[in-house]
């Protein structure tokens, strides 16, 4: 159950007209302090983002499941089922029995997954998977709509913040 001002803060974020990917990091946020106060682990940081995410969904956050490919098909239909369940379309069967057996399970799983040093390397591996194809197709639509200017203007930006770390 996610806590009261991790709610507040995503509705915020929708108010604020801010993604729901941006919405759905309150609760994944959330999920890692958890970890890192020790309440329980998580095998892998991937599963720690992904039990926020659900949380964020069975909230009302619309962040719609991953598409057909992307992840395991009982990942994918776990996603779909929290997304109906937090629009309302269903309203899920209580199992405490389950909801207990799966935080036992999780109490078991080691709690360094959660480190800035798991979570670093985790978002290191996910950019690397992000194929040479997706990134040549948004420099061309920088360059389409940004025009010369613009990405001269954006690159001196960048070479700043670089400077500055």
């Amino acid at each position: 159950m996610p806590e009261k001002r991790t709610i507040e803060k995503a509705k915020a974020d929708k108010r604020a007209g801010k993604s729901a990917s941006t919405q759905a990091g309150e609760f994944v946020r959330e999920e890692i302090d958890r970890i890192r106060r020790g309440e329980h682990g998580a095998r892998s940081p991937a599963q720690a983002i992904a039990i926020g995410l659900s949380e964020a969904r069975r909230a009302g956050v619309k962040l719609p499941p991953p598409k057909k490919g992307k992840t395991s098909e009982r990942t994918r239909r776990n996603a779909e089922l929290a997304y109906e369940a937090g629009q309302h379309e269903r309203t899920p069967a209580r199992r405490p029995g389950a909801s207990k057996r799966a935080l036992d399970a999780l109490k078991k799983e080691p709690r360094d997954t959660a480190s800035r040093e798991a979570l670093s390397s985790q978002a290191k591996s996910a950019a690397a998977r992000r194929s040479k194809s997706e990134r040549s197709a948004a420099a061309k639509k920088a360059g389409r709509t940004k025009g010369a200017t613009g990405r001269s203007s954006a690159a001196k930006k960048a070479a700043r913040t670089r400077a500055g770390r």
